[in-house]
């Protein structure tokens, strides 16, 4: 197989993807589809995610744009020299985990609770849903991505009918580095079985250093694997990722899609 021209050498975690056509592709645009609800259970059915390009009010995201740059400056973590809404990394600020930021932000709750996105799931699903309290927020600045994951291990106590949705807080190139999913790996749980079964919030209690993960010392992040090619030549499939996550697009996707982020190769 001819190697990928179109598309720039990706990374995830540090590691090179390989970049043949078998190897690395683009999602499936679902956005024709947006309100024709069978067709997509069957594309969530076939695929384990709906790429939905546009589905969302430009302005209300970048409202909430707004709001989480302006946390983000206000925690040290962006360049001074250049407004917050560019969301230009302080040098050395590194992977930044902060959710709190989500926390009684009405722009950001408003775009995610409220109008198109529940209703959505409302006509997807045929019945009153509830989201989380807790709303995961990434701000991964220059280096690493996030490592392979499923989500069940997080969420996975109750129901596992409930689904995803990661939505892009700006514009996304293949160098800012956006999600990538591995194409078929929802269909793989009884490869993944050990680790789909796994908690992340379980551990053993008799063990010697119980109570260091009972009081939050150690834990199990929830990681799949720490190379996303080695884990590509155990599961097959291709990893897919857009050219340019836009303000606006929305992704959905089930509990047991292998999923990540590509490295960040730039100062944003």
């Amino acid at each position: 197989m001819s190697a990928t021209t179109t598309l720039p050498q990706l990374y995830s975690y540090g590691h090179e993807l390989e970049m043949t056509d078998d190897k690395v592709g683009l999602l499936r645009d679902s956005s024709d589809a947006a309100e024709d609800f069978p067709e997509l259970r069957r594309r969530v059915a076939e695929d384990g995610y709906l790429y939905l390009k546009g589905y969302l009010d430009r302005d209300e995201v970048l409202a909430a744009r707004a709001s989480l740059t302006t946390g983000l400056a206000a925690a040290d973590v962006l360049d001074p020299a250049y407004p917050s809404i560019d969301a230009i990394c302080k040098p050395g600020a590194g992977y930044v985990f902060k959710p709190e930021l989500t926390n009684n932000n009405p722009a950001v709750q408003s775009l995610l609770y409220a109008g198109r996105l529940p209703e959505f799931y409302r006509q997807f699903y045929g019945e009153a849903i509830r989201h989380y309290d807790y709303t995961w927020l990434r701000a991964i600045g220059p280096g690493k991505g996030t490592n392979p994951h499923c989500d069940l291990p997080y969420m996975g106590r109750g129901t596992h009918g409930h689904m995803t949705c990661w939505v892009p807080y700006g514009e996304i190139s293949f160098e800012l580095g956006g999600l990538m999913v591995l194409e078929g790996s929802h269909k793989k749980n009884t490869e993944l079985k050990p680790y789909l079964s796994r908690d992340v919030d379980e551990y053993c209690t008799n063990r010697e250093d119980a109570a260091d993960y009972a009081s939050g010392r150690k834990w199990w992040d929830g990681t799949l694997s720490k190379n996303a090619t080695a884990l590509q030549a155990s599961l097959g499939g291709r990893w897919l990722t857009s050219p340019e996550f836009r303000m606006g697009d929305a992704m959905i996707f089930n509990m047991t899609l292998v999923h990540g982020s590509l490295d960040n190769q730039t100062d944003r």
